[in-house]
């Protein structure tokens, strides 16, 4: 029984790096699909970006994409790192990733940095997958950790 758990740990810690990774990704290459993959498709995502960008809504993954797909066509990424690891913040399956990222706005050559805070949520694959025999009967599927919030400061 331990050696299962201690499986399953490090399965959804290795899920959890590869969610952290497709962000980094996403912020240094200014690719908005590899950061759509992660967004939510179950629930709206709250978004809140202070100055220069000054934006705060809920939307859907679709919405999400399109502003982000703005944000990176307007700035450019000069830097993107971890500040943390993935870290539980409670028992029903959300995290907490915290990031600095430093751009410049492509119209005038200002800097900023933004210290961004990511909400993830663990959340099953869509039903489709099952369906469509690309899982073992019997086996469970593995948890997808999503974007559910992403607020930033300007530091």
């Amino acid at each position: 029984m331990l050696h299962v758990s201690a499986s399953l740990f490090s399965v959804l810690v290795s899920l959890a790096a590869l969610t952290t990774q497709d962000i980094e990704k996403s912020f240094l290459l200014n690719n908005p699909r590899l950061i759509h993959a992660r967004f939510s498709t179950r629930d709206r995502l709250n978004i809140y970006l202070p100055e220069p960008i000054s934006f705060s809504d809920q939307l859907s993954d679709q919405q999400a994409f399109f502003l982000f797909q703005n944000i990176f066509r307007r700035y450019s990424t000069l830097e993107f790192f971890p500040e943390s690891k993935i870290s539980p913040i409670s028992e029903e399956g959300r995290s907490f990733f915290r990031a600095r990222w430093s751009f410049r706005d492509n119209t005038n050559n200002d800097r900023f940095v933004f210290r961004v805070f990511f909400l993830l949520q663990q959340e099953k694959p869509p039903a489709s997958v099952h369906t469509q025999g690309l899982r073992p009967p019997g086996l469970d599927l593995p948890t997808l950790w999503k974007i559910t919030e992403i607020k930033a400061e300007k530091i």
